[in-house]
């Protein structure tokens, strides 16, 4: 997933993303530290090695609220600027003079982003609630400002007689849209409820991310030495550690997400705590309490519909789809709806399995979502003989990070150093930072900085942002990009070993880092994303985990260092589709909610109940649930960046497949160096200085078919 941050050429409210860890615990109201602009490092040109880098050892949280009205000050007198322009309105004089504006408010989001996903706070959370509304009336004054819309229509109607270069006609047209599906055109009333409007949204989304991080903070399961029955050495150890950290000496600490939850409920001999340890991870803003968010998030889908009414919309997904790949909901629902009467076919299947194993070792239960992927586990050991936690002892981060580093090599010309110890200021002790290099010329290509375990204040899951992305209009700007994971601290002198799903995700992640390195691209804009598109390139480098090369150099023994051997290598890629009726059905169910909830009529509108009537309708297997239930969706409440998009990875699971097919058809396999330079200089460079679906073409000679990502899930191949 990439994180979001306000950027100088956006039109859009900050998506304030935030949800993160656990404990139970009240936590004390704090008073906002007085604010000082006359030292404030925040505002800072970033300075030092490597075209400058965030002064992130310098960041003080008393400077923030400072920083950011001066950055948005700042940017609103750059943008008085051009609209006092007595000249004609031109590509420089306008486009390129709002590509420009804003350079300090971005430096200032630097910092921004960093307290709230890496490094929250109750201190940062009510600054964060305050600035929310601030920075929606800001983002207004821009794009309802009528003389800089006249000026951007001006150009783009003149670009209509005279075409500009391609990427400034791009520039010009996702500006415009960009003003126009804001509501530039609207009367004097309408513009300003619908600026009420996103005022109104922004704190509703602080309010539910801060809401979701309360739930992971607060509550925290301790079991004690008896209780252990089951659990892997490694996660036995990481537990006691959490608990320690927590002043619960002697007791191991279950925390409220995911990479904590997962392993619990996968090895856990202990029924009735998978059952407490289930029902607190997927009862996050759903508790009927101070932190439910279920009324927030009625208010948020009756004012997403009332916006974009505003603009002559029936409905939210009609309005948010028109510029992305699908086009209309009618188009992702048709995508959803090809998969999933196979997906939950094979759910069907996969508990038939479980209850089999279940039955047979005369536990006398009928399966339910605590159980699944205990069960699973179960299944998966005799169907396959494979066991999780064997190969969990052949997936070191350390060695991971290597292979990522190799991959890049290959496939990018990159090369992956560490910076001198020191050089580089970091957040955090645990921040790792290297120097990405090209291989044959050694330019410098940029930073990669990686933030790798779960803390209390960090948000849940795993990201990928910027700090600073590619450009050249102003002269080269190099790339400052990290990933940000959660996984599980280990204790010291122990390495970290993580489920192949994990190692799938580090790919993945390091998929958008690579997309952000190989930017080339001119102006700020085109470094941007079409959201069904823009997680195809992550999505398809999780391929190269399970490549030869990779496998036979990286993933060793934690103890041993013995190359993981032949035969179970073999056993993990006989059971590739093991599963993925859970997989891809928690998923779908997600994705679907999204849709359908952002198609009906919102008034009175009752989210708990409607969760479970759609899910019904569904038909929704009852021994699972949805990855993301509604009350916990921060993809789509916690702003606005995956709202009606959720179904965006599946339709980039498309591409992908396909894409996949063309590495293994072709001489060199996965490290086709024909087929890999296509793969840059088509799906990565551009950004989104290219459309996407002409970029596929050019790729692959033809659009992306369905077939293939049917035949990566085990499911049957439509009939033409």
């Amino acid at each position: 997933m990439i994180s979001t941050r306000l950027k100088s050429a956006s039109l859009c409210v900050l998506i304030a993303f935030a949800s993160c860890n656990q404990k139970k615990e009240k936590v004390e109201e704090t008073t906002t530290p007085k604010q000082d602009v006359s030292t404030n490092v925040l505002l800072d040109e970033w300075t030092g090695p490597y075209g400058g880098v965030p002064a992130f050892d310098k960041m003080n949280i008393s400077n923030v609220k400072a920083a950011m009205e001066k950055g948005m000050a700042l940017q609103l007198k750059e943008i008085d600027a051009i609209t006092a322009n007595t000249e004609a309105p031109t590509f420089e004089n306008t486009i390129v003079a709002m590509e420009r504006a804003g350079s300090v408010l971005d430096r200032v989001f630097t910092y921004y982003g960093i307290w709230s996903s890496n490094m929250s706070s109750p201190e940062f959370r009510k600054i964060q609630g305050e600035m929310a509304p601030k920075l929606s009336e800001f983002s207004s004054k821009i794009s309802q400002n009528e003389k800089l819309f006249q000026r951007v229509k001006a150009v783009y109607d003149a670009a209509k007689e005279n075409p500009l270069p391609a990427d400034q006609q791009r520039v010009l047209q996702l500006t415009y849209e960009g003003f126009a599906m804001n509501g530039a055109e609207l009367d004097a009333e309408k513009k300003a409820r619908y600026a009420a409007i996103n005022k109104e949204l922004s704190s509703l989304y602080t309010k539910f991310s801060n809401n979701v991080l309360a739930d992971e903070e607060n509550y925290v399961t301790y079991i004690n030495k008896d209780q252990l029955n089951g659990l892997p050495e490694s996660f036995v150890k990481a537990a006691a550690k959490a608990a320690t950290d927590r002043s619960h000496e002697g007791q191991y600490a279950i925390t409220n997400t995911r990479s904590s939850m997962d392993p619990f409920l996968t090895y856990s001999d202990e029924r009735a705590l998978r059952k407490k340890v289930w029902e607190t991870y997927y009862s996050r803003g759903d508790n009927s309490d101070e932190h439910d968010n279920n009324k927030i998030i009625a208010e948020i889908l009756r004012l997403r519909k009332e916006r974009v009414g505003l603009l002559g919309y029936d409905n939210y997904a009609d309005w948010r789809l028109q510029n992305r790949m699908a086009k209309t909901p009618e188009n992702a629902m048709n995508l959803m709806n090809a998969v999933w009467p196979a997906a939950i076919a094979r759910v069907k299947e996969e508990v038939a399995d479980m209850q089999a194993v279940a039955d047979a070792n005369g536990d006398k239960i009928t399966i339910e979502p605590w159980d699944y992927r205990y069960y699973a586990e179960k299944v998966r050991k005799k169907k396959y003989d494979l066991d999780s936690d064997e190969v969990k002892q052949y997936l070191q981060l350390d060695k991971l990070t290597q292979a990522l580093f190799f991959t890049a090599g290959e496939l990018f010309n990159y090369d992956f150093k560490p910076v001198p110890e020191g050089s580089v200021p970091v957040f955090q002790e645990d921040v790792k930072v290297w120097e990405v290099t090209d291989k044959t010329t050694g330019d410098h290509i940029g930073l990669w900085y990686l933030d790798p375990f779960a803390r209390k204040g960090k948000r849940s899951g795993a990201w990928a942002t910027t700090y600073r992305s590619h450009t050249t209009f102003d002269g080269k700007k190099t790339v400052l990009a990290s990933n940000n994971s959660n996984f599980v601290k280990p204790a010291p002198g122990e390495p970290v070993l993580v489920s192949w799903d994990d190692a799938n995700t580090f790919f993945h992640e390091f998929g958008h880092a690579l997309h952000f390195f190989s930017s080339n691209v001119k102006y700020p804009t085109l470094n941007g994303g079409v959201r069904d598109y823009t997680e195809f390139q992550s999505q398809l480098l999780e391929r190269w985990l399970s490549t030869d090369k990779v496998i036979n150099q990286f993933l060793v023994h934690q103890a041993t260092g013995e190359v993981i051997p032949p035969a179970l290598v073999a056993k993990i890629k006989k059971a590739a589709t093991f599963n993925q009726g859970f997989a891809t059905t928690e998923y779908l169910a997600s994705a679907l909610i999204d849709m359908k909830i952002h198609t009906v009529d919102p008034a009175n509108l009752d989210v708990d109940a409607f969760e479970r009537e759609t899910l019904a309708d569904l038909k929704m297997p009852k021994e699972l649930v949805m990855r993301h239930r509604t009350p916990q969706f921060g993809h789509v409440f916690s702003g606005e960046g995956y709202a009606t998009a959720y179904y965006g990875y599946m339709w980039a699971d498309v591409l992908t497949s396909d894409a996949s097919e063309a590495f293994a058809e072709a001489p060199g396999g996965f490290y086709d160096k024909d087929v890999a330079a296509k793969l840059v200089k088509y799906l990565f460079a551009p950004r989104n200085a290219m459309d996407p679906a002409e970029a596929y073409r050019k790729f692959r000679g033809r659009d992306a078919s369905i077939d293939a990502l049917m035949r990566d899930r085990g499911f049957p191949v439509p009939k033409k």
